[in-house]
């Protein structure tokens, strides 16, 4: 029987506890707070604990707390971090959770500080001394932008397990696969001078129209070779986000930058791809003699993609009643992935909630995803 009056009052306190991560410095927070509370939680119920800060970048960490030892177990996981958010846009205080409807409502209850209560609920069944392999609870910095934390704990090399699960927002469907996600910036340098006489500057502006059509003919050429009938969208994104250049109308534009994304595929190379851009924007630079530059937003997040024959794939199916599908969003997953572990994305909550306001998780899924993460850990650890 799950405690929801527990569940309540532990997600309230994770909630309470603003833990923005951002890419504009003055909206930026850390997420140590929220660890420390895990970590005496998880503490105090025998996991060995770790905090693990993430260099310079003072008041961020990963938190990696186990419970039994030896090799293999299973891995549960989620980020600590939340996007930011329009106050005046919500209906109820952001960081203080509210009951209504057979929802909790705030900042973050579904994206993903509600997972934690459900790993912590599920674990309680469980004594070091009944575990014949390790299960392990890991809370991470930064997913919402850079996904440092995760990073981090791919370049140590671990902690590792036999399967591990990342407790994103599902509706409690087993995700098994996701696009990849490049965010790149375009900048041209060009010269400014009087709009009467073209031959005084160097527009970057008219420069940026040529870059478009090249990153359209490429998406264009992407879509026509790569397709993943997997995926509610089967064909690789590239989308144009935003253009900025130049100041006035009588001006010859001096500098323009635009920011895009594109979503690979699984089987689609991230540094391959931006190789590609690079060697496609070359000719229109040499053609005007102007400096364009390619680089990366954020360090890319690879395609992910298990299995469907997978151990873990086939018994997260059978206890969930669901068949594995797709998402659009990108996720932590191919950085556990990359450590040798069977890897899925589950957990309970919408994606349809997460990075808006009043974002909420149903009451009525943490019971079946309390007993689903027990069976897992019936299932790996003992």
């Amino acid at each position: 029987m799950t405690d929801l009056k527990r569940f309540t009052r532990e997600l309230g306190e994770l909630v309470a506890l603003p833990s923005v991560s951002c890419a504009t410095p003055a909206l930026d927070m850390g997420n140590l707070k929220v660890i420390e509370l895990l970590a005496s939680w998880l503490e105090a119920m025998g996991f060995s604990i770790q905090i693990q800060p993430l260099p310079n970048q003072p008041g961020k960490a990963n938190l990696i707390a186990r419970l039994g030892s030896g090799e293999g177990g299973l891995i549960l996981a989620g980020h600590t971090d939340t996007v930011p958010f329009d106050e005046h846009s919500w209906d109820q205080d952001p960081f203080a959770l509210t009951e209504r409807d057979d929802r909790l409502y705030g900042l973050g209850a579904t994206d993903m500080k509600g997972f934690f209560p459900v790993a912590l609920a599920a674990a309680r069944a469980f004594t070091a001394q009944q575990l014949k392999a390790p299960l392990i609870i890991l809370a991470t910095a930064d997913e919402e932008t850079s996904m440092a934390g995760a990073r981090l704990l791919a370049a140590e090399g671990g902690p590792k397990a036999r399967a591990a699960i990342i407790g994103e927002p599902t509706d409690m469907a087993p995700i098994r696969m996701h696009k990849g996600i490049m965010m790149e910036s375009v900048v041209i340098r060009g010269k400014s001078g009087h709009s009467s006489d073209p031959a005084l500057g160097n527009n970057a502006l008219e420069a940026m129209h040529e870059v478009m059509g090249e990153l359209l003919g490429f998406r264009a050429e992407l879509q026509t070779r790569y397709q993943h009938t997997g995926f509610k969208v089967q064909v690789p994104t590239l989308n144009l986000g935003c253009i900025h250049g130049g100041d006035n109308p009588n001006r010859i534009c001096a500098d323009c930058q635009l920011h895009f994304d594109l979503r690979a595929l699984p089987g689609m190379n991230n540094a391959e791809l931006h190789h590609q851009l690079e060697q496609r924007l070359r000719p229109v630079a040499e053609k005007r003699a102007l400096n364009i530059q390619l680089r990366a937003l954020f360090e890319d997040v690879p395609a992910f993609e298990q299995a469907p024959d997978s151990e873990l794939v086939r018994l997260c199916e059978t206890l969930s009643g669901r068949p594995s599908v797709s998402a659009a969003f990108a996720t932590e997953a191919p950085f556990f992935q990359q450590l040798g572990m069977e890897t899925l994305v589950l957990g309970p909550g919408s994606i349809d909630q997460a990075h808006q306001p009043n974002e909420f998780i149903p009451l009525a899924q943490i019971a079946p995803a309390v007993n689903l993460i027990q069976q897992l850990i019936r299932h790996y650890c003992l």
